[in-house]
């Protein structure tokens, strides 16, 4: 019966076999699939709501909606006696036809799990009472009938009716409900139930009384035999989301049960749909199994079959929850190019913003993702949140891409600049004028509004201290004012705030040289400039740090280190590894590209060592080669012009 929690259809039966329940309306009788999960706000209640007798607010879920939704308490039906029938059996209420109202009708409010309310329905309807089902001898003769029912037609009753009693609000010391706790756990002792209507039970069983419920704790150890044996995918998936709500990191059982577990799922990852994909990757994140990377990765490879049947919300489940357990799948990346940009128009704009923080932090340079979102900031940028807009414009910067309508984009973007300024969080704003200065886009109409003081007493009164990043990027924002808009006479960064060194542990601003590369350039670079002249991890009087750099006098001589004194000009070698590249391509960072354009604008030659044009060398004297017509045409230049 799909009223009251979904009520089962063991429950249905009990209730026609129940001789103190008056006989359900046969509309509300007609069989329907077992429930799932315990999620009764997406189900058909109506109650009768005693306790409410004001406005309710419901806030809805969804992603983009903000606003809080009021609803008003129904006004309780009238209810129509029956014959033959005592005061204190199951009452059945009928309503007549609905007329709906000139005006729209509201949509149904969404609702949190197992808090009581009480919903209208549009269509006329026999509509059973809850407060009947804890009156007399309702619930007792019910869990008479239910003895005679199979264990997991039994099970499911059982976790139907103690549901319902938590969602029409019974405490756990409720003498009904102490007695269908005692029938659970009855029932349990008896074993030979199956794992679906276990996790039902179990689930309920925490909604009541948390993770110390006896229920829970005889259910986990009945799937915890049962998962030994073997599960089936759909099972595994069940399982996933009761653990994911009573996990006990410090329980051994649950840690030898999930290690199991895994092996049965990555077993059968290929028979999953793409909802358990979702379900389960946002369970292992709940979870924290960071370490389950073989099963991650499966469920990844997963995705990317299965990406065209996933929903936005489940696109962003999976993006959201691979990024936090540091998995990437370049199949999956393929099924986003694929599938993606023909969505955006119509999609949550809350996907398109995880897409592209999923984009930053996995460092994928997709041109076709990209370009659609470009397209689509265009068009519908006006739909966008300020923080769904900034990580879009910060992937696109700090990823140095520049899609084809940037002279568009960049329009609108300094139209909801000017018009939505003050909605945009101070850390946000800098984020975004931060990303635009590595695309060579220099937002000179809003630098003067955040080298304000104001501002800058807006950002200091959030209630925590200037961090870091925020100064960094600040910095380099004035630096870029100074090098590059030469023109630029407004407000400047007070010194004071200037961070004094761009390199730090997060990697916000520089990568760090890799150690393996420079053991491999070193030993070459030193027969070639006949010694070790030349300098490693210098840091500028800007706060960059130079990998390698080499000194020449006014004649463009390599000055050894005695003779630095002399110099007249540097050469920066940027000994660029792998980590200061986007993953998929050969194009630098944007705090790359931007760093090296600062290094030329302070009068350093800046020459690049990339790591995938350095490892296809293999003899010693292709690497001295390589490094004299990467160096010397730059020395013989300066030498030259002199």
């Amino acid at each position: 019966m799909k009223s009251i929690a979904c009520f089962s259809s063991s429950v249905r039966a009990a209730c026609q076999h129940t001789s103190a329940c008056v006989p359900v309306n046969r509309g509300l009788c007609s069989p329907v699939r077992r429930c799932s999960h315990v999620d009764f706000a997406n189900k058909t209640v109506v109650a009768q709501q005693p306790r409410v007798t004001g406005v309710r607010t419901f806030h809805n879920t969804h992603v983009n909606a903000t606003a809080v939704q009021q609803v008003s308490a129904t006004p309780l039906p009238t209810p129509v006696p029956i014959p033959g029938r005592g005061e204190d059996e199951l009452t059945v209420f009928q309503f007549g036809r609905y007329m709906p109202t000139k005006t729209g009708a509201r949509p149904a409010p969404h609702l949190s799990p197992y808090s009581p309310y009480t919903k209208p329905q549009s269509n006329a309807a026999a509509l059973v009472n809850i407060r009947s089902l804890t009156e007399g001898e309702v619930i007792p003769e019910l869990c008479s009938k239910l003895a005679g029912f199979p264990s997991n037609d039994r099970a499911e009753g059982l976790a139907t009716l103690l549901g319902a009693c938590v969602e029409f609000g019974l405490a756990a010391h409720n003498p009904l409900v102490i007695r269908l706790i005692n029938e659970c756990l009855e029932l349990l002792s008896s074993g030979d139930i199956e794992v679906s209507q276990l996790c039902h039970l179990g689930e309920v069983a925490y909604a009541l009384e948390g993770r110390q419920s006896a229920i829970v704790t005889e259910v986990l150890d009945s799937i915890g035999g049962a998962v030994e044996e073997d599960v089936s995918h759909r099972e595994a998936a069940r399982v996933y989301s009761l653990l994911a709500l009573c996990h006990d990191p410090a329980s051994q059982r649950q840690k030898l049960m999930l290690s199991t577990l895994h092996r049965h799922t990555q077993r059968q990852v290929h028979r999953l749909k793409a909802s358990q994909v979702s379900d389960i990757l946002q369970s292992l994140l709940k979870l924290q199994q960071e370490q389950a990377i073989s099963l991650v990765l499966r469920l990844s490879h997963r995705a990317s079959r299965v990406f065209k049947a996933f929903r936005d919300d489940e696109v962003i489940k999976v993006l959201s929850a691979l990024m936090t357990l540091g998995q990437h799948d370049e199949e999956l990346l393929t099924a986003m190019e694929k599938h993606l940009p023909g969505r955006l128009g119509t999609c949550d704009p809350e996907l398109i913003s995880t897409v592209m923080e999923y984009c930053l932090q996995m460092r994928c340079r997709s041109e076709p993702i990209f370009e659609a979102v470009a397209e689509n900031f265009v068009c519908h940028a006006e739909r966008h949140t300020t923080l769904q807009i900034a990580k879009q414009i910060v992937a696109m910067g700090r990823l140095n891409y520049l899609p084809q309508c940037s002279s568009e984009m960049f329009k609108k973007l300094e139209s909801i600049l000017s018009t939505r300024f003050s909605q945009f969080q101070p850390r946000s704003l800098i984020e975004v004028l931060h990303a635009c200065i590595h695309l060579e886009r220099f937002p000179l109409n809003y630098m003067s509004r955040v080298f304000s003081p104001y501002f800058l007493q807006r950002l200091q009164a959030q209630g925590e201290p200037l961090d870091k990043n925020a100064l960094g990027q600040l910095t380099q924002l004035h630096l870029s004012t100074s090098l590059e808009c030469t023109h630029y006479w407004g407000p400047r960064l007070p010194y004071f705030l200037h961070v004094k060194r761009f390199s730090s542990v997060d990697q916000a601003f520089e990568t760090p040289m890799e150690s393996l590369l420079y053991r491999q350039v070193k030993g070459p670079l030193t027969e070639l400039l006949g010694g070790t002249f030349y300098s490693t991890r210098t840091f500028t009087p800007s706060g960059y740090t130079i990998d390698v750099e080499i000194y020449l006098d006014e004649e463009g001589c390599v000055l050894p280190l005695s003779q630095w004194e002399h110099t007249y000009r540097r050469i920066a070698l940027c000994l660029d590894g792998q980590n200061r590249f986007c993953s998929n391509t050969q194009h630098l960072l944007g705090k790359e590209a931007t760093k090296r354009r600062h290094l030329r604008r302070m009068g350093y030659e800046v020459v690049q060592i990339p790591y995938f044009e350095f490892e296809k060398l293999i003899t010693e004297e292709e690497k001295v080669q390589y490094l004299h017509n990467k160096i010397f045409p730059t020395i013989f230049k300066f030498s030259h012009g002199l």
